[in-house]
């Protein structure tokens, strides 16, 4: 018997179509199978065919004194060149807790999972559907503890926190598949994780961003860590929004720009292309059609007294040897939102 063909020497078109149906958080493991994979998941062309399998949106919130106010940002339905290609809607995201005022959130595929404890030690946690705009509660960790950072490393959901009357942090993962909570590794460099920070997953590794430009990533197989810190003294080096696309995490600086962290180098480089892009403070970033979604805020002159006006970019990146380059879309106005709201999570969920 003649052995079965290998995948790889399908037709570069059948292959994409397969990897397309990938979900997006498995990209950074197949990219490791070959370079031809790499190249294609990093393809303007898998996107293309995702676009057509299902439907993109980001769940975009803004947090105030009153309490949060949710959007989403999704294509437009029968597009045609007179209607615009983004509808930004607000939607009312009704929390079921009373208690928790900002969990600690993260998206997987189709749902969203708030972590309650940001406050108040709880070992809540809520899961939205987004396709159907529904709440159901799901099981309870194993014990209450504040939430500090939150990250998701394939199908599992890791929750660095601190244990109540405890004096180190302990470590939980929720297993999506199993729906069971088990402990983690606990991290070596304990002092990082003591105070809140936002988090992306990168390298299947739970990175915590400070704003003052600092990074460290927490390793949940053996619980070791490392710095992807700026070399920089400049204390106002403020970073307002981060992401990570095809594995490689970009992060907006107020004063250099948009930026990417090259792994292989162990340095941050800015991205090619993008001089024009408005120099802003308040930024969101999420993946949304292959593309980095570039969100600000802007209260400027012409904007209401009591409104600020929220503004996107659409971002179209390309990796070359030599680094990335960055194609920006125009500018849209998206809407409003209360001038004391500010940006708090900026989510990419797919059907």
């Amino acid at each position: 018997m003649s052995s079965p063909p290998l995948f790889s020497s399908l037709p570069s078109d059948i292959v994409l179509e397969i990897l397309a149906r990938v979900p997006k958080r498995f990209h950074p493991t197949v990219s490791c199978v070959s370079k031809n994979f790499r190249r294609l998941l990093r393809s303007p062309e898998i996107h293309k065919i995702r676009s057509l399998l299902r439907k993109d949106s980001l769940f975009i919130c803004f947090v105030g004194k009153t309490g949060a106010q949710w959007f989403t940002l999704r294509r437009a339905e029968n597009n045609n060149p007179t209607t615009e290609k983004n509808r930004f809607v607000s939607i009312d995201l009704a929390f079921p807790s009373q208690t928790e005022q900002e969990p600690c959130v993260v998206a997987i595929g189709p749902e969203i999972f708030f972590i309650c404890g940001s406050f108040n030690p709880s070992s809540a946690m809520w899961i939205l559907d987004s396709r159907t705009g529904t709440f159901r509660q799901g099981p309870s960790s194993r014990a209450d503890r504040l939430c500090r950072s939150v990250g998701v490393v394939g199908s599992k959901v890791y929750v660095i926190g601190i244990y109540r009357d405890a004096d180190e942090m302990h470590v939980e993962s929720f297993d999506v598949k199993t729906q069971t909570w088990e402990l983690a590794p606990v991290p070596e460099d304990q002092g990082w994780w003591w105070s809140s920070a936002p988090t992306v997953s990168l390298n299947r590794k739970v990175c915590a961003l400070r704003v003052s430009g600092n990074a460290r990533c927490y390793d949940p197989r053996d619980g070791s860590w490392e710095s992807l810190g700026l070399a920089t003294k400049d204390k106002w080096l403020w970073r307002t929004g981060a992401c990570v696309m095809n594995n490689v995490l970009y992060v907006y600086y107020a004063r250099f720009g948009l930026m990417w962290y090259d792994s292989e180098m162990r340095l941050w480089r800015v991205v090619g292309g993008l001089s024009h892009l408005k120099k802003v403070r308040s930024v969101a970033m999420a993946e949304y059609y292959g593309n980095l979604t570039f969100l600000w805020e802007d209260d400027g002159v012409g904007v209401s007294g009591e409104m600020k006006e929220v503004w996107c970019r659409m971002i179209a990146l390309e990796r070359k040897e030599e680094g990335v380059d960055g194609m920006a879309e125009a500018s849209q106005l998206l809407g409003s939102v209360l001038r004391g709201y500010r940006f708090h999570h900026c989510l990419s969920v797919s059907d």
